[in-house]
């Protein structure tokens, strides 16, 4: 199995434990050698922190583990691409390498703010790919809103 594919579908293990949990289901993982050694899921609602965002919460990880904050040996899997915020903070640690499953359609996201910053502008260029398992990562997400229409439907 693609290396790629395997790491997309821990992440979206995670995103699974999000929705169980009535978070956003996003999951992240970083692999480091090829292992996992950060996972992570949206805490944007048990935290009521807008920060709380897998991406972040892998970094966060990942740089305890490895007791750096400079991840560039390392690649993260995410089951939607990375927004503005979480760009930003793939910038800083360094990642070396994005996956992500379902592309960002509705806001500004990793590969629309690659595609605008030229290698001069940023000391850190970050490789990105995106559309591993997308289909199962934004039915995933889609599925999650459509059934929290439905229940507020409901409790009108």
């Amino acid at each position: 199995m693609n290396e790629d594919i395997y790491f997309m579908k821990c992440a979206i293990d995670m995103a699974y434990k999000a929705q169980e949990k009535d978070e956003v289901p996003i999951g992240a993982v970083i692999v480091y050698q090829g292992q996992i050694i950060a996972q992570a899921f949206n805490e944007k609602e048990e935290s009521q922190s807008a920060t709380r965002h897998a991406e972040i919460i892998a970094i966060e990880r990942a740089s305890q583990l490895l007791q750096t904050w400079y991840l560039d040996a390392c690649t993260l899997y995410v089951t939607l691409e990375p927004c503005m915020m979480c760009t930003g903070a793939i910038v800083n640690s360094r990642l070396k390498r994005v996956v992500y499953g379902a592309s960002e359609k509705r806001w500004i996201a990793l590969s629309s703010l690659m595609d605008r910053i030229q290698m001069k502008e940023i000391n850190h260029q970050v490789v990105y790919q995106g559309g591993i398992l997308e289909e199962e990562c934004a039915n995933l997400l889609s599925q999650y809103f459509k059934d929290k229409r439905e229940k507020k439907k409901l409790l009108k």
